[in-house]
């Protein structure tokens, strides 16, 4: 813990010595988007992107002439966004180890061990996926790489101190290795011991990032390589009869370590590799007459993921098992898929993509400890051939864009339909309006599942999920950013937990996949509205969610997060100071419980959970290009009450001192 601490030390004395000799480094300037959702063969972006540093060579020492606006983040889409090292209240709620904004999501009492749903979600794709989806909640997907193009080389490290020993370290190094060529590598850890017995948590996340273009800009290459690793020991959460304890808030108790956990000689992983390359060839030349552009292009994506439950011995919190063995339950997903197009580019006619997707998978399980009971090597086979589609056309300032994909031939039938109007009001405002129509395939581990666990063993006919959904999104300036989202789902298919029994801490249970007839028809509505008064603003986020037509479903009718905080700079612009309160809060329901087995929420009627407040004080500073983080969370836990869990069983985070840091700098 003391090496920790030297270390934390050194780094923050090294920012300011490095903050103040950078003269030359480039200012902060707030997010800057180039564009937002263009088509992955939208040619227009690369285009500006390429021209904009035309045939000029990097080099890797300081460049005098290098801005800001030249170090640029490209997504996956092609969305384009400026390195950014301004402090804002947005990078503050993305300093977790999700890097993503949380609202919506309520984290247990350990720094990635599991996350609790509050903002109701369906499903998204029409492929099947492996499941386990509370671990890959923290799994990176090809759409969350970033790639990079830059005049000097750049670095970022981000330091967030957990839950007793430990930390997250996510460090990023990224440089042109000529004017044509990125290369960049980054590094996630997490290490946090938790507060309660058999809780800790560990990961990595390591990637190998490239961008290329030709000299002639004609032929574009992005590759990465992703190797993943999420851990988490699990205890089932407090006992029953240590609720009483926990809610009196009892002195002896307060020491969350003397709780009985249900079990502890459990443990679930997630692990996962991945290569993925995406090539475009332009047939035209790169110049602003021609009026009608033809490219080609292909991607390919080769990922293997398992997850496993392992357990050194049976627990009567699951049930009964076939044998007295370990509990060693393992499940495999490889996937294989290509996809390849023309887009045809016409500044009449619009932009004009057509191109086939081949999908090859192989769901398996594996648990030899049951192989005299239950086939151990039962699978899923799937290889199947879509025909994808996509428009876009801009007409004076309103966007246009619809894509397709749709099943041809082979073993899964699903399909997608996407479209979306977009209009520009002038003055930042924008009025957008989506219509998705989704025929999905259940994911494998509700089809297929097999365990040491009797309960846990299961070989379904579902079938597919139909969902349609519409949204618009208005944004006014200033004013208020209005989302209004109506899903309509049929054959909804969720966990649920069934009882089978009871023992002396409780009743048993099992937890399994169950379809739905009935339709589903939920309404979500998000405000969001920051306001300035001189130095001090506030911003705050209401989201008001209701299942229309039944209960099926479990969500709170009310999430709502509110900032209060002042902003200044002080010292002569030498410090930027950030310091305020946040408050969250949900109303109470049904909240879904957790299964560490199969690292799924499930649906249960038997505790109401929420309508307690959570207080947070935090201190954002920044220098030059290091923004520091202190933060007090849950400091009114002792004040309002212990009554506060993020699942059934699972209390959420005591009052606790967290410190962050993001070092960003340029060579």
């Amino acid at each position: 813990m003391m090496k920790a601490q030297k270390l934390l030390f050194l780094l923050v004395v090294l920012s300011f010595i490095h903050g103040y000799s950078q003269d030359s480094s480039p200012p902060p300037v707030p997010l800057m988007k180039i564009k937002e959702g263009v088509n992955i063969q939208n040619s227009s972006i690369r285009d500006s992107i390429m021209n904009k540093f035309g045939g000029k060579s990097t080099k890797l020492n300081k460049n005098p002439d290098a801005k800001i606006e030249d170090y640029l983040m490209i997504t996956h889409d092609y969305d384009t966004i400026v390195v950014d090292t301004s402090l804002t209240i947005q990078k503050y709620y993305k300093l977790n180890f999700l890097r993503k904004d949380d609202f919506g999501l309520i984290p247990f009492s350990n720094t990635g061990n599991a996350y609790n749903i509050l903002g109701f979600k369906s499903k998204a794709t029409q492929f099947s996926e492996m499941g386990a989806k509370n671990k890959a909640i923290a799994y990176d997907n090809v759409d969350d790489v970033v790639y990079y193009d830059l005049p000097t080389p750049f670095t970022e490290l981000m330091y967030r101190s957990v839950f007793e020993q430990g930390q997250i370290l996510d460090a990023v190094y990224s440089v042109n290795t000529s004017r044509q060529f990125n290369f960049t590598i980054s590094r996630k850890g997490l290490r946090s011991l938790g507060n309660y017995q058999n809780f800790i948590t560990s990961g990595s996340n390591f990637k190998l990032i490239t961008n290329y273009f030709s000299k002639n800009k004609k032929y574009f290459l992005r590759t990465h390589y992703a190797n993943q690793k999420l851990f988490a020991e699990q205890n089932g959460g407090i006992t029953n009869s240590d609720i009483e304890n926990f809610e009196n808030g009892v002195n002896q108790y307060l020491d969350r370590g003397v709780f009985d956990p249900n079990f502890e000689n459990a443990h679930n992983e997630l692990l996962g590799k991945r290569f993925y390359i995406d090539q475009v060839y332009k047939f035209h030349k790169n110049d602003t007459l021609n009026k009608s552009r033809l490219e080609v292009y292909n991607s390919v994506l080769i990922e293997e993921k398992q997850y496993k439950f392992q357990q050194s011995s049976l627990d009567e919190f699951f049930g009964e098992g076939f044998s007295s063995q370990q509990v060693n339950d393992k499940t495999f997903l490889n996937t294989f898929k290509i996809k390849a197009g023309l887009n045809f580019k016409s500044d009449k006619l619009g932009d004009v993509t057509a191109g086939l997707i081949f999908r090859d998978e192989k769901y398996s399980l594996q648990n030899f400890e049951i192989e005299d009971y239950v086939d151990p090597n039962r699978s899923i086979n799937s290889s199947t051939v879509y025909l994808s589609a996509g428009y876009s056309k801009k007409i004076k300032q309103t966007q246009f864009n619809f894509s397709s994909s749709n099943y041809l031939f082979g073993d899964s039938e699903s399909s997608s339909i996407k479209s979306t109007i977009e209009l520009d009001l002038k003055k930042k405002n924008s009025l957008k309006i989506a219509l998705s129509l989704l025929n999905s395939t259940p994911d494998y581990n509700q089809l297929l599942f097999s365990s040491n666990y009797v309960n846990y063993n299961w070989d379904n006919e579902f079938q597919n999920i139909k969902t349609k959904a519409l949204s618009l999104n208005l944004k006014l300036d200033k004013i208020i950013n209005l989302d209004v989202d109506y899903t309509n789902i049929a054959n909804h298919i969720q966990f649920e937990q069934i009882e089978t029994g009871s023992t002396d801490n409780g009743f048993t249970y099992s937890i399994k996949p169950v379809q739905h007839e009935s339709l589903i028809d939920l309404l979500k509505i998000k405000l969001n509205r920051s306001v300035s008064f001189g130095k001090f603003s506030i911003d705050s986020s209401l989201m008001f969610q209701k299942s229309i037509s039944n209960d099926l479903v479990n969500v709170p009718n009310i999430i709502s997060r509110n900032t209060i905080y002042f902003s200044s700079d002080l010292f002569k612009k030498a410090l930027y100071l950030q310091t305020g309160f946040g408050v969250k809060y949900f109303s109470k329901f049904y909240m879904n419980g957790y299964d560490p087995l199969l690292s799924e929420l499930y649906i249960q009627r038997v505790k109401e959970i929420g309508d307690f407040p959570m207080i947070d004080f935090f201190i954002n500073a920044k220098i030059q290009q290091t923004r520091l983080y202190f933060k007090f969370e849950h400091l009114n836990s002792s004040l309002t009450g212990y009554n506060f869990y993020s699942a059934p069983n699972y209390p959420y985070r005591d009052f606790t001192f967290r410190f962050g840091l993001v070092w960003n700098f340029f060579m």
